[in-house]
């Protein structure tokens, strides 16, 4: 009887049109030993897990521009991987809504426009505002919220923006956990990987140590008036992302 096919070893993902040499396995391997398996003994499904995390990385890094096409044919043979791993990967990357399938024109990163960033902001103010209400009429602070500004803080002034970005995520989630309510942050993660896609590539002009400070001040905000705070520090961000996008593209 024949032995099952395993996948080989995963390479980091190249796009077709491509000009410089293929990059280093490093940012492949980190992302895979950052998900509790190495590329080297990946085998059946969680050979996906493998090139999904590689493709994330070069799309949250910014190296895989919004738009850049994603081919079943060519991830199977940069990672020396089926086809049906490949579109696996593909299928989990479009369930985090990193990547954007469309009838007759394939699979492609994505690009939030302006009515897609209002929408994201608009679930995300539903569910923030709904589980510090909870946090609120317990009376309690998030345990968690003191540690994550720090971290923000630190990221800040290290000048390291993915960093920041990771801290900037764990301030907003320690608020959302605290109110306890698994559904709430179930749907609330389901946004991550869509904001870091959008400030991976609209970054907003602040000030050094400036974020720390806003959200500083936001947290106790919120914990005080949920319902007014929320709101306003969401309407506020997507503003500053608007108007970055603006003077980056004058012509909008």
């Amino acid at each position: 009887m024949p032995r099952p096919r395993r996948d080989p070893p995963m390479q980091p993902f190249v796009p077709a049109d491509a000009a410089s040499p293929r990059p280093s396995s490093e940012p492949a391997a980190r992302a895979a030993e950052a998900a509790g398996h190495r590329p080297s003994d990946t085998p059946g499904p969680r050979a996906a897990d493998v090139v999904a995390a590689a493709v994330r990385h070069g799309i949250l890094s910014g190296e895989l521009a919004p738009g850049t096409p994603l081919r079943e044919e060519e991830l199977s043979a940069t990672h020396g991987v089926s086809r049906h791993t490949a579109r696996t990967a593909l299928a989990r990357l479009t369930a985090e809504r990193l990547v954007t399938a469309e009838p007759y024109r394939g699979v492609r990163v994505s690009l939030l426009d302006d009515d897609a960033l209002v929408a994201l902001q608009q679930l995300r103010c539903a569910l923030e505002t709904e589980a510090l209400r909870i946090v609120r009429d317990r009376g309690t602070r998030p345990p968690a919220v003191d540690d994550a500004l720090d971290a923000l803080a630190a990221a800040e002034a290290s000048g390291d923006w993915p960093a920041t970005l990771d801290a900037h995520a764990r301030v907003h989630l320690a608020l959302v956990d605290a109110a306890d309510s698994p559904r709430i942050a179930e749907e609330y993660r389901r946004l991550d990987s869509e904001m870091h896609l959008l400030l991976t590539h609209v970054r907003p002009a602040y000030a050094p140590g400036a974020l720390a400070t806003e959200h500083r001040a936001y947290v106790e905000e919120a914990l005080a008036d949920p319902e007014r705070a929320v709101r306003a520090h969401l309407d506020h961000s997507t503003q500053a992302i608007l108007d970055s996008r603006g003077a980056r593209h004058p012509s909008r």
